[in-house]
């Protein structure tokens, strides 16, 4: 299943705990699911993790955008450690602050948005079963870009160098001019 639905993008997901302890955690299982407001999703699997309790404490989340560049540092904070782990540090990264929100994000990633979260689901099987499975939704309420990655007013997806995951264990693509190509939609 998840080398059919790939490549997946990968977004760092940051928040604070209601304490005040801070998590980053890398998910493959997210994309965006509308424009009009801005509402992008993630989903964990398994147990709660720490990004999804600390979404339930404080409302609040942050999306960064993971590089070729930054494959590495994604990958240290993929690491399972316990809760007052601060994966930041782990991972040698730089947390900013935001502006509207009570949670940083990845200060070295080129994109990052500031989310508000709108709802929270526990999903699921087809018999209506609760599964240890939960999507978080949140509305972008702010947005910080590399003005380097502003082509004409447009952003550059593949001068970013956007990182997305495989099926395999250790498999990832990264975007870049060479794979791009236009088709136009009909009118």
């Amino acid at each position: 299943f998840k080398s059919i639905v790939a490549p997946r993008p990968i977004g760092w997901i940051s928040t604070r705990s209601a304490q005040g302890v801070l998590n980053l955690a890398p998910y493959s299982f997210f994309n965006a699911f509308s424009d009009i407001p801005p509402i992008i999703g993630f989903a964990t699997n398994g147990q709660k993790k720490d990004s999804l309790r600390n979404v339930e404490q404080t409302g609040v989340f942050a999306w960064s955008l993971v590089t070729r560049k930054l494959a590495e540092a994604m990958s240290a904070t993929s690491a399972t450690v316990p809760p007052e782990v601060n994966e930041f540090e782990l991972a040698g990264l730089t947390p900013a602050e935001s502006r509207l929100i009570d949670a940083p994000h990845v200060a070295e990633s080129p994109v990052s948005f500031e989310c508000k979260c709108t709802e929270i689901l526990h999903l699921k099987n087809a018999q209506g079963e609760p599964v240890a499975a939960w999507l978080v939704l949140g509305e972008v309420i702010a947005v910080h870009i590399d003005k380097a990655l502003l082509t004409s007013g447009s952003y550059d997806t593949a001068a970013a160098g956007h990182v997305a995951r495989g099926g395999g264990l250790a498999d990832y693509f990264s975007l870049g001019s060479d794979n791009l190509f236009k088709i136009m939609r009909p009118e």
